[in-house]
């Protein structure tokens, strides 16, 4: 079946059977057509495989400020030999040069040097040799007689590339042409294109049995529809969403803190010794020569520095304490509120960003986002938090779950929640979970036991899009972030 053509792409056949290689612009000449038909007939005409487009990139210069100063008034070194053939003895001082020429004064004297056309004798300038006409002069005197700008393939581009090093003196900047031409398969289409085709510009007629319609425009059925690309939130902004609706629906409520915390809340009251190694700046980002005034009252400040010195046997430091810090975690948002607000009974959670100072990897980013989770009560207990964590990954579609005992510093006892990833054939750890420890729940007058846990939620988007490297997140690749659907 023969293909079906367009009038705007017989015009261009047509054209092109004569000419060959001919540019967009020279196209709308000859055609005829306006220049948004010739660029759409191309895109159907490569399309179709009839034309084939060379796209090229040129270089052209014009001058820039100080080029045209120097084309009207001459080069600074030209002006300065200029200014020493006007004195007797053609030569003066230094001074005197410096006031004619102020701030082109060291050029002239470096490039008039180089040239070989002064030299320096006793703080006194002194003309000599030749002065003949540079190549710098001559190539700014051939660009300012083109406003529009000379191709760099008709310089000398050592010596444009002399003069780029001097600012302002010449711009230099591409530019891109497309130069169309049939292939074999548009040569053969264009010999069967009929002299006596009428263009109609993008007129339709309804009814080709009426005696005045000549022709009717033909329309390809077959033609791709053009892509329209609708506007959406990010991928990972839908997980979080999901997260948060998912606690939502579990009865928890939002509690939201500050990225910069203390050190106080982001460590000390999580019972974390001031010497542990992720405190080091290594590990965390602190804010520099800032520290908190009101860090907590004197009751809670009191009670947790007593069970560092008596947990870790060390002098607790206030002092330390005082440090502001981009929070490493959002259980410090958690834990303030339970101290603060002394919950008998409680479904709280936090999402959030947080910082740690990592190297960037396949696996780590230096800021993400963490969803922590925190129950209170008088009975609950570990297999109520299996419970919880169970249902909560259900409703994110993930059915293949198990538990590990692990360690984590503020929870006892404390497990890993292992997940069966279908994509690698294997069990992949995601949150970490537990029950505060005593030391940490005790000082802050926090009377019931509470069930905690927390993760990563960059780490459930990559399950969720089949993704292995977490920083293609925040690539914002378009093809990508087009390709995931809405829906899941």
């Amino acid at each position: 079946m023969s293909q079906v053509l367009h009038p705007i792409e017989q015009k261009l056949l047509k054209t092109l059977i004569v000419q060959q290689n001919l540019s967009p612009e020279e196209l709308c000449e000859i055609s005829k057509l306006s220049i948004d038909q010739v660029r759409r007939g191309i895109e159907w005409l490569k399309f179709k495989n009839l034309a084939s487009v060379i796209e090229t990139e040129k270089n052209f210069v014009t001058l820039g400020k100080r080029g045209t100063e120097a084309h009207e008034k001459g080069f600074p070194e030209r002006q300065l030999v200029n200014h020493l053939r006007s004195l007797q003895g053609y030569s003066c001082e230094m001074n005197d040069v410096k006031n004619l020429l102020q701030n082109e004064f060291g050029p002239a004297i470096a490039n008039a040097k180089k040239n070989g056309w002064v030299e320096i004798v006793e703080n006194r300038i002194m003309l000599k040799g030749y002065h003949d006409v540079t190549s710098e002069e001559k190539i700014i005197k051939t660009v300012s007689k083109n406003p529009s700008g000379v191709s760099v393939d008709e310089l000398d581009k050592d010596v444009v590339e002399s003069l780029k090093k001097r600012p302002e003196f010449i711009i230099v900047s591409s530019k891109k042409s497309a130069l169309v031409s049939l292939t074999e398969k548009g040569i053969e289409s264009a010999k069967t294109v009929q002299d006596t085709i009428e263009f109609i510009a993008d007129v339709e007629v309804t009814s080709s049995t009426e005696p005045e319609a000549k022709s009717v425009r033909a329309i390809d059925v077959e033609a791709t529809a053009p892509t329209v690309f609708a506007a959406k939130s990010h991928p990972l902004r839908d997980v979080i969403d999901e997260v948060r609706e998912i606690f939502v629906s579990l009865g928890f409520s939002e509690i939201i803190g500050n990225n910069v915390q203390s050190s106080f809340w982001n460590f000390d009251a999580l019972f974390t010794p001031q010497d542990h190694p992720a405190r080091e700046m290594q590990d965390t980002f602190y804010l520099k020569d800032i520290k908190a005034k009101n860090i907590a009252n004197l009751s809670q400040i009191k009670k947790v520095s007593d069970a560092h010195k008596k947990g870790w046997n060390y002098q607790w430091q206030s002092e330390e304490a005082k440090r502001l810090v981009l929070r490493t975690h959002t259980t410090c948002v958690t834990i303030r509120e339970l101290a603060d607000k002394k919950h008998d009974e409680a479904r709280l959670f936090s999402i959030g960003r947080v910082f740690r100072n990592e190297k960037l990897s396949y696996k780590h980013l230096a800021e993400f986002h963490q969803v922590e989770g925190v129950v209170v009560g008088k009975n609950v207990t570990l297999r109520d938090l299996m419970g919880l964590q169970t249902e909560f990954y259900h409703k994110m579609g993930i059915k293949k779950i198990k538990f590990w005992p692990t360690f984590f510093p503020y929870t006892e006892p404390s497990l890993q929640s292992m997940i069966y990833n279908e994509k690698l054939g294997k069990w992949v750890e995601l949150f970490g979970m537990g029950i505060f420890r005593p030391e940490v729940t005790q000082p802050l007058g926090i009377k019931n036991p509470v069930l905690a846990w927390g993760g990563g939620i960059e780490r459930i988007a990559m399950l969720r899009y089949g993704l292995t490297d977490v920083r293609e997140l925040y690539e914002n690749k378009f093809g990508w972030l087009r390709s995931v659907p809405k829906c899941q």
